[in-house]
């Protein structure tokens, strides 16, 4: 039977470098860039500062980065600090975030007609007369 395994930085360390893989856990100190093909949890009290790609990711804790996910959720503690792209985002009260967002499905945009100059209106049958200069 397959074990699922999650990378986990422990409260006590104190990490630099590339985290690349499925799932993770930060607890501790984080720096660097981390992506993950699955779901990113960083846990309260921890402070990460990141370019941060993840399927799914769950902040509690502070985060100095950005982040660009399908799914992200800032909890009750959570202090982020840096872009944030994310087709589904949710910001619990008592989170706090500071920088530019873009969240929702791009779905909804290409469905909006294009905004622009109307086409000119062809003229009535029996047309204009042209006037003489």
């Amino acid at each position: 039977m397959a074990e699922e395994k999650m990378t986990i930085v422990d409260a006590q360390a104190d990490f630099e470098g590339k985290l690349r893989g499925k799932d993770a856990l930060v607890l501790g100190r984080f720096r660097g860039e981390i992506e993950l093909s699955g779901r990113l949890v960083i846990g309260e009290g921890s402070r990460t500062e990141a370019t941060v790609v993840a399927d799914a990711a769950e902040i509690s804790g502070e985060l100095k980065g950005d982040v660009r996910a399908r799914s992200l959720v800032l909890a009750e503690k959570a202090r982020v600090q840096g872009s944030v792209d994310a087709r589904v985002l949710v910001v619990r009260e008592g989170a706090w975030l500071s920088g530019s967002v873009s969240a929702g499905a791009a779905e909804g945009a290409a469905k909006t007609p294009p905004s622009g100059p109307t086409p000119p209106t062809p003229p009535a049958p029996g047309g204009e007369k042209a006037k003489d200069a």
